[in-house]
């Protein structure tokens, strides 16, 4: 038997948190209990240029390097949890770049249980901004 313990647990399950709004994306992995954050990487840590963070081929680069991190912690099971803007702004997560996240945790070998959508939806809102007039440009 030897002595260096195997580099996965396969019992080991984390959280990946994905935020995917029409500015950034960020891919967010915890462990199981959402207290030790693993890996944070945001779509502004691989592109200089603004326009292309919240792009699908910037959320794929994140979401592989956060899920290469959690490989060398030894996370090999994940729950996914997408999350929009949300509250009086738009409700809908920016979906060709969450789904091109998904898509590059697989393809680092990270196994998925569940993805659900976690987006805050308020149920009695508060006023939009911009006043009675509107958004006067």
């Amino acid at each position: 038997m030897s002595s260096s313990k195997s580099r996965e647990d396969p019992l080991k399950i984390g959280i990946v948190y994905i935020y995917a709004s029409k500015n950034n994306t960020i891919v967010h992995i915890t462990d199981v209990t959402g207290s030790h954050t693993i890996s944070r990487k945001s779509g502004g840590m691989f592109t200089d240029v603004d326009r292309n963070k919240p792009t699908p081929w910037t959320a794929m680069v994140a979401a592989k390097a956060a899920a290469e991190e959690a490989r060398t912690a030894g996370i090999s099971k994940v729950v996914v949890r997408v999350r929009g803007r949300g509250g009086n702004r738009s409700p809908q997560p920016n979906n060709r770049a969450a789904s091109a996240a998904i898509k590059a945790l697989v393809r680092a070998g990270l196994r998925i249980i569940s993805i659900e959508d976690v987006t805050p939806i308020p149920h009695d809102s508060i006023r939009k901004p911009g006043g009675r007039r509107g958004r006067r440009v």
